[in-house]
């Protein structure tokens, strides 16, 4: 089990981490960007402006997700010396 835990399989848990944070961090920037839309419009936003905030929102948060995982474990499996 503790060969898991060594830089060889570095890829494996940023994929992991990224999959983990990926639907939190989704959520949080549809919900930021859903409110927004409505306070710039004044108004509600309808379903098809959701859907696409939605989607605006998934490709942001893979980015972002995979690039913070991928420098985080980068650092944790850094060699000391």
């Amino acid at each position: 089990m503790a060969e898991f835990f060594t830089a060889e399989y570095k890829w494996v848990w940023a994929a992991l981490m990224t999959v983990a944070l990926f639907f939190p961090v989704r959520k949080l920037i549809w919900v930021l960007s859903v409110r927004r839309n409505d306070a710039k419009s004044g108004q509600q936003s309808d379903d098809a402006e959701k859907a696409r905030l939605r989607k605006r929102a998934g490709v942001t948060s893979a980015l972002l997700c995979f690039l913070f995982s991928l420098a985080y474990v980068s650092q944790m499996f850094k060699d000391p010396s």
